[in-house]
């Protein structure tokens, strides 16, 4: 890694220390892990403005990264924040252990939807959504390649420009809680029993509940089904619903899973 493209500012804190690459994720930025701190660099973008808002607010109130810099140049962007502790809730350790990986779950969620989001400084409602959706479909900008196999072809979708007008024509009910955005077990921590973390929160803010519960529910079963490899025999995903104590709703959970590709 070439340090000197690193602003002087979070240079100063991070040059000269052991770090390790993380490539789990897809959001392709580069991530480098420190013993006390994580620099993800990344494209330049406005998104991330309003993540280091959020980031900032959720000070206090939920156990997050804190932003210790954010810095900017021509092309890229550099977010410095402190690290936080424990393993992915799609660590080995809680897969093999099925019954406390859905409490622990089951809590997580709710941990995010009792936030007070009186001042939450960004929304992420469904029409700026798929407002979105639409902008980046119709200039190129949605890779397609890691939908679910049900998406599109016999059964699914003619094309995405069909899937996305089917969302615009067809808006469930909004449910507003405070939002992860990208609820996926690999950006839960657990330290023990017990939650210790929520990372990548270039999502959150105000949205639907039902996103949360859609994108996890989805983690959750390919995390278990052997699509990221492992499987365990047996395993029921819906058994979060029964964690969560809601009883599910399936339109509302496809709906968000199918508005997720484009994203």
């Amino acid at each position: 890694m070439d340090f000197d493209c690193i602003p002087v500012s979070i240079r100063k804190e991070i040059e000269g220390l052991p770090y390790e690459i993380n490539e789990t994720g897809m959001s392709g930025a580069q991530v480098l892990i420190f013993p006390k701190a994580v620099l993800k660099i990344g494209p330049r973008s406005a998104l991330t403005d309003g993540m280091v808002r959020v980031m900032r607010w959720l000070e206090g109130r939920l156990p997050a990264p804190r932003v210790l810099a954010f810095e900017k140049d021509a092309e890229k962007e550099y977010l410095l924040m402190t690290h936080v502790p424990g393993k992915m809730a799609c660590d080995k350790t809680y897969l093999n252990r099925p019954e406390l990986l859905l409490k622990l779950l089951a809590e997580a969620l709710h941990m995010l939807w009792e936030t007070d989001m009186t001042d939450c400084p960004r929304s992420r409602l469904l029409d700026d959504e798929l407002a979105h959706a639409r902008h980046s479909l119709e200039n190129g900008l949605v890779d397609f390649s890691n939908c679910e196999p049900e998406t599109f072809g016999p059964g699914g979708f003619k094309s995405p420009e069909a899937l996305l007008t089917w969302l615009e024509n067809n808006k469930p009910p909004l449910e507003p809680a405070f939002s992860h955005g990208d609820c996926c077990l690999p950006n839960i921590f657990f330290e023990g029993g017990r939650i210790s973390g929520f990372i990548d929160l270039g999502d959150a803010g105000i949205a639907d509940k039902w996103r949360d519960l859609a994108l996890c529910y989805r983690s959750l079963k390919h995390n278990t089904d052997g699509f990221y490899g492992f499987k365990i025999p047996g395993f029921r995903p819906e058994k979060l619903f029964d964690a969560l104590g809601i009883v599910p709703d399936w339109d509302k959970l496809r709906y968000y899973i199918l508005l997720d590709e484009f994203f």
